[in-house]
């Protein structure tokens, strides 16, 4: 266990916040806990803290991470009333675990590191399965020797930690890792929905293509949950849909052409308009079946 950091806090308690916070109480951290639905029984068993605002988790805590779902969450939890900026003393760290807008990242840094405190982006990739099982991947912003703190800590909650570069590249990276889950979901949903239609069992297919050049964690996880039909998150369709809103944006302001992350964008758009906001983003292959009017399941003779 890392002897440098002890206290941690730990704001954001949800599908992969919970078992983010779990691994570092397993590890022998102490870890004052705050969410908006409050403390979930299971890390509160473990011996979590709870605090009642981010405020007094900063105060509590050496380091201080979110896991937060949106750019004005973060804002909010940092400098709102009662915010993480109240509770700060020089010589803290703040780790934005969620995945946000590089520009606002940049803006909260300097905030932040006016106050005497160190900033690190530090998004995540592996969603729910890659929370509970400490395997993240882990892409981070910002300078060299705060990483290097930061690192034992990380290593707590995943396996491909990797310094991207400075402050906001992290983020920028993580836009890039969902322009690339969103369109290898589109591929995994229309090779499926391909075979299926063809008279193919997908799930052998499925196992065919594991051990070829096709094979990805998308087409293991989420192809599993297509042919499973189970779409509870997961990681929510609403999300991705955040993060894709990141991407588009940013194409336009760098003058950059991404058609087929636009056209995922537009698969998700309509999974939202048959009431699929919440569902695991592996949902997105229902809007291709609702325009080909065929399921992966359904026998393709009937």
């Amino acid at each position: 266990m890392d002897t440098s950091i002890r206290k941690i806090g730990f704001i954001g308690l949800g599908i992969m916040g919970t078992p983010m916070a779990g691994h570092l109480i397993a590890a022998g951290h102490e870890v004052y806990a705050h969410s908006r639905s409050g403390v979930p029984e299971a890390i509160a068993g473990m011996g979590a803290v709870p605090c009642d605002n981010p405020g007094e988790v900063a105060r509590q805590a050496d380091m201080i991470i979110l896991m937060l779902p949106d750019t004005p969450d973060v804002e909010l939890v940092l400098f709102g009333e009662h915010g993480v900026a109240a509770g700060l003393e020089p010589g803290k760290t703040v780790v934005d675990m969620s995945s946000i807008s590089p520009v606002g990242t940049k803006s909260f840094a300097k905030r932040i590191e006016a106050l005497g405190c160190d900033y690190l982006d530090a998004p995540v990739s592996g969603g729910d399965v890659g929370a509970r099982n400490a395997s993240l991947s882990i892409m981070v912003g910002g300078r060299p020797e705060v990483f290097e703190r930061a690192q034992p800590v990380f290593a707590l909650m995943g396996k491909n930690i990797t310094r991207v570069g400075d402050i906001g590249d992290g983020q920028t990276c993580k836009v890039a890792n969902q322009i690339v889950v969103a369109l290898t979901i589109a591929a995994v949903s229309e090779g499926l929905l391909f075979a299926a239609r063809a008279g193919a069992d997908p799930a052998k297919v499925r196992e065919a293509l594991m051990g070829g050049l096709a094979t990805s964690r998308i087409l293991e996880i989420l192809g599993e949950r297509m042919i499973r039909r189970t779409f509870q998150p997961g990681f929510r369709i609403a999300l991705h849909q955040k993060d894709l809103n990141l991407a588009l944006g940013s194409a336009k302001a760098l003058g950059l052409a991404l058609p087929s992350t636009a056209l995922a964008q537009q698969l998700f758009n309509a999974c939202v308009a048959h009431g699929g906001a919440d569902w695991d983003h592996s949902g997105m292959v229902r809007a291709l079946e609702q325009l080909s009017r065929f399921e992966i399941g359904q026998d393709p003779t009937a």
